[in-house]
């Protein structure tokens, strides 16, 4: 397993420590494998849509302050899951940044 990210340096390091991520972190800094996935730009809408501001209240109610970014907020992220033989079995573009693949699916993919 791996995870991608456009972000590098200081970014990247940040993440790595505000997850506790144990996985590699590959950095993309061209963003071509997003490019190649169909990751590309998101627009106003799907940014601060319904489910962007769900998620941020749920943080809220949890005790967490959402917090600023700077990085690029505009790039579409996604999930993909390449089997040992190169083979995309899930292949997941978000719709915002509170969009991922439910964990059935995910199960199905794997299993």
């Amino acid at each position: 397993m791996a995870v991608v990210s456009f972000e590098s340096g200081f970014l990247a390091r940040g993440y790595i420590e505000e997850t506790g991520l144990e996985w590699p972190l590959l950095v993309d800094e061209t963003r071509e494998i997003y490019r190649a996935y169909g990751m590309l730009d998101a627009g106003f809408w799907d940014i601060w849509g319904p489910r962007t501001w769900l998620a941020y209240c749920k943080e809220l109610l949890r005790g967490r302050l959402p917090k600023k970014t700077s990085g690029d907020t505009r790039q579409r992220g996604g999930d993909v899951l390449i089997d040992p033989e190169g083979i995309v079995r899930l292949h997941h573009v978000g719709t915002g940044p509170a969009d991922r693949p439910e964990v059935d699916a995910i199960l199905k993919a794997v299993f």
